[in-house]
């Protein structure tokens, strides 16, 4: 956790709870905990759990128009963060509502890997723009992350997703269509989140809530070859992921 955003985005989480009674009277406040379990921990399309189950456990703190949360999830000695026992994944975010159904949000993230051999951590910071309309919310956005030794380069993810509730339902229904690009200094770091040098990912899914409980179902896949997947630790084809959690 060497890295100044990690340190801050723990500080500002660890102090949300604190501070969202002294704010409750001018704006929204909350704090909640996430407990859950998915078949493979895919992110943009790439499995970093070594394709194993991979529970994990968040908490998540919003004051007003800022919010911070942490998740820790099982990486089950991933290959492709260097046998990594488990992620640590901060992030902040702010957002501002632009009027008309639109929303800017602004994101900082930094995932710290535990457990793992040699430097894997890395950092990230990006925008959405979201508009809703009706019961359908549309979002594109991207998330930079600037030349670091462990991603062997640079990294920059660009995105459209459209996600919306069935009428009537405890039922929402997603998909999203995702590139990952950047420029390479280390061939064999910068595989770990761009196998083959670039890639598009694709996921469609749903999700039932009911009370505290919420099922998911996601196929997922990407266009990296199987030789490319190899070299960065595999569990890059396509694939059917379950979820399930639990909100307190």
């Amino acid at each position: 956790m060497r890295h100044p955003l990690a340190i801050a985005l723990l500080s500002l989480l660890a102090a949300l709870p604190a501070a969202a009674p002294a704010v409750a009277q001018t704006s929204t406040s909350s704090v909640g905990i996430d407990l859950g379990i998915a078949s493979d921990d895919r992110r943009r399309g790439l499995s970093w759990s070594d394709g194993a189950v991979a529970p994990s456990v968040a908490v998540r703190g919003a004051v007003g128009s800022l919010d911070a949360g942490a998740r820790i999830t099982a990486a089950r000695n991933s290959a492709r963060f260097g046998g990594a026992d488990a992620v640590a994944d901060l992030d902040l975010g702010y957002t501002l509502s632009l009027g008309g159904g639109f929303d800017l949000i602004g994101v900082g993230a930094a995932h710290l890997f535990a457990g793992a051999r040699g430097r894997q951590d890395f950092v990230e910071g990006g925008a959405d723009l979201t508009y809703l309309i009706g019961p359908l919310t549309l979002t594109g956005g991207g998330r930079y992350a600037p030349s670091q030794s462990a991603i062997g380069g640079d990294n920059l993810y660009l995105f459209a997703r459209a996600e919306g509730g069935v009428p009537t339902t405890p039922v929402t229904v997603h998909a999203q269509l995702g590139r990952t690009s950047g420029s390479t200094d280390d061939p064999f770091a910068a595989a770990r989140l761009r196998p083959g040098g670039g890639y598009t990912d694709w996921s469609v899914g749903g999700s039932y809530v009911r009370g505290r409980l919420s099922i998911g179902l996601d196929y997922v896949g990407t266009d990296v070859s199987r030789d490319a997947a190899r070299v960065s630790g595999g569990h890059a084809g396509d694939a059917l992921v379950g979820r399930v959690g639990l909100r307190f």
